[in-house]
Formats: structure tokens, C-alpha cells, sequence
């Protein structure tokens, strides 16, 4: 097979790029294609010294630091990428990159991590977060997302096999797109992450200091517990409302490298998570260092922890995104703490494993692209 892998843009390593890394371990060969590509020396190891060709927002002005702004061109952009002479096409998708065009003899294999969050179900929230909610940016965001939403759904005829990185996100697929799809966990690596049996006195929570993590409600929430200590490691737009929030009870670490949020993984009572995920690699890191979560009750977290019902249970969720409900969460981790081994965590993080990944992903697209092909000779498709 001659495969393409179409990510959306290459500017960090991150979730997807993880993703997208374990899916160059399996196609050594394939070419990958990104609307830009502006990975430093550093981080292009995943990419096993490959070059992105990319589309012509790479060329356009601050598009480095406004690749994000380019947007609106994106559908544009992606649809010039040409892939023409590949048997498979794999596209790596949360946001425009299943738009490549393809012909009728190649297998499109998109593993989708979501349709576009700020297009779809998430759109109020986004443009509310961004301050677009009213006037005329506002109606302008509004009508240009309405024109991607008609995109989307077209060019999710192109698109063979779905691959979905969670029954959440299948769900959604199948709400947008009316198209079923697989569902195939991402890779966590776990073995970058040891057990640590003795724990700490204080939880920890730990992400981008972003609207949607809603770690502002943790920090109210352990405003309202001072003899309950919270530690938080991460930067972001949210760094100043997020310290101004904290009591004598809650650290504020801001970025710290791998080997201090691993130590303190390690080392909290428990991890504190907020966020409505698609899947969440944060929670089983702090899983597969034997480390218990107190989630919200929604979204991925569902499918990545094991709740207080299950015979080996890995943490407890609550049901709304309020202080309140994170609160009560706390009383009722406390009160059911003994049940949850650090064991019974890290063999729930071990599920999520790159090999078992890599195994998975080769198999169905060997098979997809088997099929594809005696239906092919066969005059059938």
C-alpha cells in the first residue's frame, strides 16, 4: 500500500500528534501532508525525520501565529493537497484535514478525534468564550461557521471508514454526519509512568489554563475546603483569574517539565479533572501512576475510569461542572478511598497502551484496504 496521512496542521506535540506519531510506527513509508508544518528540530523526533508538504496557508502572512486565524481558508487549503497517487489516504482529523480530496480507487480512512468542536455541538460556548456572542463579529463568526458545518457534511462522503477515538466521539460523528464509525482508543503512554502506592495529602489537578478545562471551578471548590490542599501544574490564558481564585490551600505551580507533573502524579491522593473530554490522556497518567480520579461525569471520562459501581474501581465522577458538585465528589472519594488500589489503576491505564493501538489500527486498515480491493476486481464497489 501507498499511504498519505493528512493531519491538520503540525505546530506542537500534543494529542494528535501522538497519535499520528504511532500511526507512522505502524506505515514506516507513508507520506504526510498538513496544512502547515512550523515543528521546531526539537519536536519533529515523532515525525521520524519526516517533512510535512504543506498547503499555501504555510506561505500566508503570521501564519505561524495565526495559523488559526486562516481558518476559512482551510477548507480551500486542504482541498489542494494532492494525493492522488496513493493507494490509502489516512487523514488525522479534528478539524479540516478529511476534506482531502480522493478519487474512487483509494481507501479513505479518516481517524476522526472529533468533528469540528466550535462547528458543531460546541459552537455557543466557543464563540461566548471568545467574545463573539454579539455584534457584527459575532454574526460573521456565526455565518462562516455555518459555511464550514455545510463543508463538513459533504466531505464526510469522501471518507471510507470512520474511525472514532471514543464512544463519545462516535456518537457525535453519528450526530453530524449520520455515519457509523469504529471505535479506537488513542495511545497513552503508560510506560513513561511508574505506580507510586504511598500518597500525599493533597490532589492535583493539571492542564492548560483554558475556559473549557474549568479549572476555576476546582479552585472554588477547594476555596470552599481549606483543610483540603490542591496543587495545579500548567499555564495558559486562564494563569491570573486561576491565581486570584487561590487560597492558602491551593499551589499554583504554573508549566512544569515532565518529570515534576510525573512526581506529582505519583505523590497526589488523587487527580481532580473538570473538563467535558472527547477522551482525556491526563486521567489515565495519573491512572498508570496508580493515582485515583475524581472526574466529571461526561463525555470520554466515562469510558477511561472506572466508577465506584465497577468491581475495581479507579475513581468517582460527579454530574455537573460546579464547585459544589466538585465537592461532594471529594467527600464521597474520601468515604470510599479503600476501595480504589493503585494496582486496579495502573491495569485500567494498561488497557489504553500504544501496542495495543498500533496492533488495532494496522489490522483494520490492512483489512479495510483487503476488502476495498476484491470489491474493486469484483466490480462491485
Amino acid at each position: 500500500m501507498k499511504i498519505a496521512i493528512v493531519h491538520d496542521w503540525l505546530v506542537t506535540y500534543a494529542g494528535a500528534e501522538r497519535v499520528l506519531e504511532q500511526m507512522l510506527i505502524c506505515f514506516p513509508h507513508a507520506d504526510v501532508f498538513s496544512m502547515v508544518d512550523f515543528l521546531d528540530d526539537q519536536q519533529r523526533g515523532f515525525l521520524q525525520g519526516k517533512r510535512a508538504k504543506t498547503s499555501f496557508v504555510q506561505r500566508l502572512p503570521w501564519a505561524k501565529s495565526k495559523y488559526r486565524s486562516y481558518l476559512p481558508l482551510m477548507p480551500l487549503a486542504v482541498e489542494q493537497l494532492d494525493v492522488s497517487g496513493y493507494d490509502v489516504v489516512i487523514s488525522s482529523s479534528h478539524a479540516v484535514a478529511k476534506g482531502v480530496l480522493v478519487g474512487p480507487d483509494q481507501l479513505h480512512v479518516c481517524m476522526c478525534y472529533s468533528p469540528i468542536r466550535y462547528a458543531w455541538d460546541m459552537q455557543h460556548q466557543y464563540l461566548s468564550e471568545s467574545g463573539l456572542d454579539s455584534g457584527l463579529k459575532g454574526w460573521l463568526a456565526r455565518w462562516l461557521l455555518h459555511k464550514i458545518r455545510m463543508w463538513d457534511v459533504r466531505t464526510a462522503n469522501g471518507v471510507d471508514q470512520f474511525v472514532a477515538i471514543s464512544g463519545f466521539i462516535a456518537r457525535r460523528i453519528q450526530k453530524a454526519y449520520r455515519r457509523d464509525a469504529v471505535v479506537m482508543y488513542p495511545p497513552v503512554d503508560v510506560a513513561a509512568f511508574e505506580v507510586c502506592a504511598h500518597k500525599e495529602d493533597f490532589y492535583l489537578a493539571a492542564s492548560r489554563l483554558v475556559p473549557y478545562k474549568k479549572l476555576l471551578l476546582i479552585v472554588q471548590a477547594f476555596a470552599s475546603m481549606p483543610d483540603k490542599h490542591l496543587v495545579i501544574i500548567g499555564d495558559g490564558p486562564d494563569m491570573a483569574k486561576v491565581k486570584s481564585l487561590a487560597g492558602p490551600n491551593v499551589k499554583v505551580m504554573g508549566y512544569q517539565p515532565f518529570a515534576v507533573l510525573k512526581d506529582h502524579m505519583q505523590r497526589a491522593k488523587a487527580f481532580v479533572f473538570a473538563a467535558e473530554e472527547d477522551f482525556g490522556i491526563a486521567p489515565l497518567e495519573a491512572q498508570a501512576c496508580g493515582t485515583p480520579v475524581i472526574a466529571f461525569g461526561k463525555g470520554g471520562s466515562l469510558e477511561t475510569i472506572r466508577g465506584l459501581q465497577h468491581p475495581q474501581p479507579t475513581g468517582v465522577f460527579f454530574e455537573e461542572q460546579s464547585p459544589e458538585a466538585i465537592v461532594a465528589a471529594v467527600a464521597l472519594f474520601e468515604q470510599h478511598a479503600a476501595q480504589i488500589t493503585p494496582q486496579a489503576c495502573r491495569d485500567n491505564a494498561m488497557r489504553f497502551a500504544p501496542e495495543r493501538f498500533r496492533r488495532e489500527f494496522t489490522d483494520l486498515v490492512t483489512a479495510k484496504y483487503q476488502e476495498f480491493v476484491k470489491l474493486k476486481m469484483s466490480g462491485l464497489y
